[in-house]
C-alpha cells in the first residue's frame, strides 16, 4: 500500500473533526496515554500569549542552542509550509518524519476525532520524545487552559502579554482571556509575565496554586546600555545580574521585550540555566530570527515590510515602529485581515502613520477569510474605508508596487495569511 504524502496528510487530517477549533484537553489526554507519551524533552518552556509568542520561543530557542543546548520547538501557525512549525536543533522536521508522526497517531487515536492542531501537536510531542532533547518549547495555538500544548507540565510558563483577540473563544475582556492563559501555569513552577500590568486574574491563578510569578518590571527589566556600552546595545537586569547586550535582529521596538521575557525565562528553569553564559545570551538575540514579523524587503528602493500582526495590541506596536523609522515618501498599508478580527480597531491604531491604505480579500481561506468588499464593508467610518480594493494580496502589492516611487514604504499586514502570500510574491 502506497504511503500517503504530508500533503495528503494535512487535507486528510483537517477532515476528522467537525470543526476547525474545539477546545479541550479529553481527546490529546486519551490520544496521549494510547501513545505512551512521556515527556518530550528534559526540561519544557510553553509559551502563551496574545501577541509576541512566535517571537520568544524563537529568542530562547537561539540562547539555548548558543549554550549547547538541544532544542526542539514547536510553533503555529505556519507562514509557507506545515513543516516550520517543528523544529528540532533549528531544522525543520522533513516530510518522512512527520508522516512517520501522522501514521502513529493515526494508529492510536482508534474512533477518537481530533483536530487539526490536535494532530499537530501530538505528532510534535511523539518526535520530540525521540528526538533527545535538553529543552523543548512548545507555543500555545489558543488560550492555555484548553490548549493541546497543555497536555505538557511545563517546568516554565510564559505569558508575553494579554489583550483582545479570540473572544469568541475566551472571553470579552482581559480579565477572562487572563483566566484562560494562566491555565498554562503549574503549581510551584515559575510564570514569567511579559505585561507591565498583567490581569489580576493570571496573578490570583498563580496564588492559588502556589506558581511563582516572575514579572517584567518587578522582577527582571530591560532598558537602555549605559553611555559607555556599544552603541544600539541595550541592559537586561534581575538582582544580582546584569548582561548589555546587542539589538536584536528583529526589528519592532516590542522584540526587545520578546527578548527579555526570553531571557527571564531560561534563567526561570532551575540553577543549570542560570548558568548560560554573557556570551550565550547575547549571540542568541542577535541570531533569533522570524519570518513575517517586519520582515523587510527591497524593491528598486521601495521598502516593502511584511508582518503578521492582526489585532490592536499589535497594530499600536506596528504605528509605534512607523513612527520611529519614517520615510521620504509615502507609507501604503495593504491590508487583509479574517472575519472574526477587529479591523476597525487595527485602523484605528494605524491611521495617523499610515497614508494610504490598500484592502485584500481573503478568500481562499474559509470560514473565516472574506471577499474584499465585505471586508471593506466592516471598515465603514474608519480611515481605510476609501482605501483601494483588490481581490486578493498578491494582487494588491503588485499594484502598490507598481504605483510606488522611491522612497515610499510599503506595509503588509493582517493576518498569517496576508504575511504568506506576501512572502510567497516577493519570493
Amino acid at each position: 500500500m502506497t504511503r500517503m504524502t504530508l500533503v495528503e496528510w494535512l487535507a486528510y487530517i483537517e477532515r476528522q473533526h467537525p470543526r476547525s477549533i474545539e477546545m479541550g484537553l479529553k481527546r490529546v489526554r486519551q490520544v496521549a496515554a494510547s501513545l505512551g507519551l512521556g515527556r518530550p524533552a528534559r526540561r519544557v518552556v510553553t509559551v502563551g500569549g496574545t501577541n509576541g509568542k512566535g517571537s520568544t520561543v524563537a529568542f530562547i530557542e537561539a540562547i539555548a542552542r548558543e549554550a549547547g543546548w538541544r532544542v526542539g520547538a514547536y510553533t503555529s501557525p505556519h507562514l509557507l509550509a506545515y513543516n516550520e512549525r517543528v523544529r528540532v536543533d533549528g531544522i525543520e522536521a522533513d516530510d518522512a518524519a512527520l508522516v512517520d508522526a501522522f501514521e502513529t497517531v493515526e494508529r492510536a487515536r482508534g474512533d477518537v476525532a481530533l483536530t487539526y492542531f490536535e494532530y499537530g501537536t501530538l505528532a510534535a510531542l511523539w518526535l520530540f520524545e525521540r528526538a533527545d532533547l535538553d529543552l523543548a518549547i512548545l507555543e500555545v495555538g489558543l488560550g492555555g487552559r484548553l490548549d493541546a500544548t497543555n497536555l505538557v507540565d511545563p517546568d516554565v510558563a510564559v505569558i508575553t502579554t494579554v489583550d483582545l483577540d479570540h473572544q469568541e473563544w475566551l472571553g470579552g475582556d482581559r480579565e477572562a482571556i487572563g483566566f484562560e492563559k494562566a491555565g498554562i501555569a503549574r503549581a510551584w513552577k515559575p510564570l514569567v509575565l511579559g505585561d507591565d500590568d498583567p490581569p489580576s486574574s493570571v496573578l490570583r491563578h498563580a496564588y492559588a496554586i502556589g506558581a511563582s510569578a516572575v514579572r517584567m518590571g518587578c522582577d527582571f527589566f530591560f532598558e537602555p546600555a549605559p553611555d559607555d556600552a556599544p552603541v544600539g546595545h541595550w541592559r537586561w537586569r534581575e538582582v544580582g545580574y546584569t548582561v548589555d547586550l546587542p539589538r536584536p535582529a528583529l526589528a519592532a521596538p516590542a522584540q526587545l521585550r520578546n527578548a527579555a521575557v526570553a531571557i527571564a525565562s531560561l534563567r526561570a528553569l532551575d540553577t543549570d540555566a542560570a548558568a548560560i553564559g554573557d556570551a550565550a545570551i547575547a549571540r542568541g538575540i542577535a541570531r533569533a530570527n522570524v519570518p513575517g514579523r517586519l520582515q523587510r524587503f527591497d524593491r528598486g528602493g521601495v521598502d516593502v515590510m511584511v508582518d503578521v500582526g492582526h489585532n490592536p495590541q499589535a497594530a499600536r506596536a506596528l504605528a509605534e515602529w512607523l513612527r520611529a523609522n519614517p520615510v521620504e515618501g509615502t507609507t501604503h498599508a495593504v491590508y487583509a485581515a479574517l472575519g472574526d478580527k477587529d479591523a476597525g480597531g487595527v485602523v484605528d491604531a494605524l491611521a495617523d502613520d499610515v497614508g494610504r491604505w490598500h484592502l485584500a480579500g481573503l478568500v481562499d481561506h474559509p470560514p473565516r477569510g472574506t471577499d474584499v468588499d465585505s471586508f471593506a464593508a466592516r471598515l465603514a467610518g474608519t480611515a481605510a474605508a476609501a482605501g483601494t480594493r483588490h481581490t486578493d494580496v498578491a494582487s494588491a502589492l503588485a499594484t502598490v508596487l507598481a504605483d510606488s516611487a522611491p522612497g515610499d514604504r510599503i506595509l503588509v499586514f493582517g493576518s498569517f495569511h496576508t504575511a504568506a502570500a506576501a512572502l510567497a510574491s516577493l519570493g
